[in-house]
């Protein structure tokens, strides 16, 4: 089915049903441009569709076999973090649950309802996931309980579950082989190594009074950096994990929330934020040799202005000259 589609050089626009928050694209060599979106929608139903880009004619097709109902509105979407189309097509998402489902070429169904709290039918809400591209059995989800937990997917089992912070922890990404971060309500990114679960480090403090992280992506073609996010802040924060006291860099011209980033896969030289400002913006923050001065004066290397405030942006894993973004009901795929 072709889909409600503008059209300008380099911006590409697919008009969805509902107001999308949660996106993802697919990493599989056989379903190039492929992408997840996750509506937000103020109800205990919400939906998720794929919708497939046609790079060689600019547009969008999608399949109504191809949505499925979710419960409350995803707060994650990623799908199965591998390129070998020989591995099973899967997509997971978060909210009340870490759900798998299997898509199949006229149907999605659900895989496996994941459940950490063995006690209770109930579980606390996820705020997100990391699904391992290193051992793909392993999905990282962070929760408002306080608790990071570690599944192992193909055994639908809790690998380990620890208490990781003093209030709500907002976001986590894996690192590297047993290794992943998470940001908290309580201003702290931590970084956790499951080969020693009784502790973790500190590598960032919040000093702003509310110093809520929301948001937190750890570079995975540079493990050396990670990128956060305050609650109601203007500013992506880098962190140099070899040097924990003090960031790398600030990243602050927008001119209003920063609401999601993501760094490019390719190098991982660059990042994109998106903020309520309107604007995606693309910072060069890893340069060869460059001492940083704090970064507060660092222009971006580029930015696009988008209608409304932006919800959300991901960097595709496989064209990497691909950026989408989310504001609205409106998915835009940007071409850098």
């Amino acid at each position: 089915m072709q889909s409600p589609v503008e059209k300008r050089a380099g911006v590409y626009t697919y008009i969805s049903q509902w107001p999308i928050y949660s996106l993802a694209w697919s990493v599989r060599h056989d379903k190039p441009s492929r992408l997840a979106i996750g509506s937000f929608i103020e109800d205990y139903s919400n939906k998720v569709e794929l919708v497939q880009f046609n790079r060689d004619t600019s547009d969008f097709a999608t399949d109504n076999r191809l949505i499925f109902d979710h419960p409350y509105a995803p707060t994650n979407l990623m799908f199965f973090p591998s390129k070998d189309p020989s591995n099973p097509d899967l997509i997971a998402t978060s909210g009340d649950y870490l759900r798998i489902w299997e898509i199949h070429d006229e149907r999605i169904e659900l895989k496996s309802l994941l459940n950490g709290n063995s006690s209770s039918e109930f579980n606390s809400a996820i705020t997100s996931f990391d699904w391992a591209e290193c051992d793909t059995k392993r999905v990282a989800t962070s929760s408002v309980d306080t608790t990071c937990t570690i599944w192992d997917i193909e055994r639908e089992a809790v690998d380990t579950q620890l208490v990781a912070h003093d209030k709500e922890v907002y976001d986590i990404s894996w690192g590297g082989f047993n290794v992943f971060a998470s940001a908290s309500g309580d201003g702290t990114v931590r970084v956790f190594d499951l080969r020693d679960k009784e502790r973790s480090t500190i590598v960032y403090e919040n000093p702003s009074q509310d110093g809520s992280l929301l948001r937190l992506e750890w570079n995975k073609q540079d493990p050396r950096f990670i990128a956060t996010v305050g609650m109601d802040s203007n500013k992506v924060v880098i962190l140099d994990i070899r040097f924990p006291t003090a960031p790398l860099m600030e990243l602050k011209k927008h001119g209003s929330s920063v609401n999601a980033i993501s760094w490019s896969p390719g190098m991982g030289h660059q990042i994109c934020s998106v903020s309520d400002d309107s604007r995606a913006m693309i910072w060069e923050v890893v340069k060869p040799g460059v001492q940083s001065d704090g970064g507060g004066n660092v222009e971006p290397e580029m930015w696009y202005g988008a209608t409304a405030q932006i919800n959300q942006v991901r960097w595709s894993a496989v064209e990497l000259d691909w950026i989408a973004i989310a504001f609205l009901n409106k998915l835009q795929l940007l071409k850098v």
